[in-house]
């Protein structure tokens, strides 16, 4: 009697252990993965990883980690990265001689300022966010509308600007030159203590290279340490690679395309109306596009968007679900009104659950690695 009961229960485990997934199942081969199966899959290699979903047409990379930058403090003793900190940090740059590069990109905020919008020369709005300078050196363009294509183009922008450093750029190597301590970090850097207006931008410019993000968790777990992240953060990245759609726009290593998108955020005729990249191309298609910020240490650039309203990654999420379409216009007015801006096609409703939206955060919350705050430096007064 016994060893029939032995044998049933035999037969019983051998019929749930038949029906369980196997942990080197693909993905797709499971018709309802429960989480458990989904936190699995991502366990192992990225080529191995269930594939995300992209639109047809979508030019697209997959993740990679970062690394800490070995050379950074090699880097920071070059006589070219020295001048161009000093430069970055020194408010004689400006006309005031009240605003420097670091009143925006301050490096205990991000490289950012978190402000809605940058705050300038006799404490003049600008109209978009400041982006935050990590990982600049691989950026394609510059700017939320692309309009600068080298960094040291981009370093140039704000000197000028009446509401940024407001500076005549003309007159600043002049300025520049009759400070005595600048001389020999001149010619450190450049063999001549003469001071140009693009050895200036240039210092700058490469002192920027420099300025990069830490390796996050995320990233240990792209190495093969799968303990770096929680159950509910691998499942937020699977959810970020699929259902969110957001891969179509945010992924290789530094999750972003390097492109532009119009995520109806352009506020077409109201108070806050930016029509991004259509102000530098005046192409119709343009409008509204704006370019896709890189991920990488999210937590330490907020506020979020070219226009600053959002600090808070829940709402943005929330924003991304509901498809963003709701203010495109019909045929008839978009006939009328050409410049009108469509929302990107890539956007569409997501339907996420709040589950599944509380994950999503937590994955984009683990992104963050950067703990380092560099110092300000003692640049010449005199």
């Amino acid at each position: 009697m016994r060893r029939g009961i032995y044998w049933v229960l035999g037969l019983v485990l051998l019929l749930l252990w038949s029906f369980t997934p196997k942990v080197n199942q693909d993905l797709s081969n499971i018709q309802d993965p429960t989480i458990e199966d989904i936190v699995k899959s991502y366990k192992k290699a990225i080529t191995d990883w269930p594939k995300p979903t992209i639109d047809y047409g979508v030019q697209w990379n997959e993740f990679a980690p970062i690394k800490n930058d070995s050379a950074f403090f090699t880097n920071q003793d070059k006589p070219n990265v020295i001048l161009g900190k000093m430069l970055f940090f020194d408010p004689k740059l400006s006309k005031s001689n009240q605003v420097s590069c670091s009143s925006c990109h301050d490096p205990e905020m991000g490289w950012a300022d978190r402000r809605r919008v940058a705050l300038g020369n006799n404490h003049l709005q600008g109209n978009r966010n400041t982006i935050s300078l990590y990982n600049i050196a691989e950026r394609q363009s510059f700017f939320w509308d692309g309009r600068a294509k080298t960094l040291e183009e981009q370093a140039a922008g704000p000197l000028s600007a009446h509401h940024e450093m407001a500076m005549d750029v003309k007159t600043l190597p002049a300025k520049i030159q009759a400070v005595k301590g600048y001389k020999e970090l001149f010619k450190k850097a450049f063999g001549t203590d003469k001071v140009t207006y693009d050895k200036i931008v240039q210092a700058i410019a490469d002192f920027q290279k420099t300025i990069k993000s830490q390796p996050s968790r995320f990233d240990k777990f792209l190495e093969g340490k799968y303990n770096a992240m929680s159950d509910e953060e691998i499942y937020g990245m699977h959810i970020f690679r699929t259902k969110a759609r957001c891969m179509n726009c945010h992924n290789g290593q530094y999750l972003t395309d390097e492109s532009f998108h119009n995520i109806g955020l352009t506020y077409y005729k109201k108070k806050y109306q930016d029509l991004g990249l259509y102000e530098i191309t005046k192409k119709t298609e343009d409008a509204g596009k704006f370019r896709t910020p890189q991920l990488r240490d999210l937590l330490l650039t907020q506020p979020w968007m070219h226009n600053g309203l959002f600090n808070d990654l829940e709402g943005v999420v929330n924003l991304y679900n509901s498809g963003m379409h709701q203010i495109d216009p019909s045929p008839e007015k978009k006939q009328l009104d050409p410049i009108y801006p469509m929302t990107d096609p890539l956007l569409k409703p997501l339907h996420l659950t709040k589950e599944e939206t509380k994950a999503l955060v937590t994955f984009l919350e683990a992104l963050s690695g950067t703990k380092y705050k560099m110092r300000r430096p003692e640049f010449p007064v005199e």
